[in-house]
């Protein structure tokens, strides 16, 4: 017995409600803008916004694209969830280990710079500034 995958090919019904998704966003989108120019309340342009972005939701969940993508959007989120953050004590520590390393890293190349500078024009070249 396999135990292999079968992975599904989209119908061109698949296709076409992604499509009007895509159409839906950037409508969402173009009437914000609209109406944003028209100087119209916030609330509405923000509501042009939303109620594309709605209907592309909508749209994208009734194809199997769509409910693909979306599922891999919440297990983004899961495993988001799943990481451990530093606290932050431990944040500032490592900032300041890395400002420090900075400030070391530049005064190291500052000086190389200096004693490079110094053995090329005064001592090989003979220039005296």
């Amino acid at each position: 017995m396999s135990n292999q995958s079968v992975q599904t090919v989209s119908t061109s019904n698949d296709k076409f409600k992604v499509a009007l998704a895509v159409v839906a966003t950037i409508a969402g989108v173009v009437g914000f803008f609209i109406l944003k120019g028209q100087n119209k309340p916030a609330l509405v342009c923000a509501g042009a916004l939303v109620a594309g972005l709605v209907v592309a939701v909508l749209l994208l969940w009734t194809s199997a694209t769509g409910r693909d993508f979306l599922g891999f959007a919440k297990e983004s989120v899961r495993e988001t969830k799943k990481v451990v953050w530093p606290t932050r004590k431990e944040a500032t520590q490592i900032t300041a280990v890395v400002f420090g390393f900075v400030l070391v890293m530049a005064i190291f190349l500052w000086g190389t710079d200096k004693i490079l500078e110094f053995l090329m024009y005064d001592v090989i070249l003979g220039w005296k500034r």
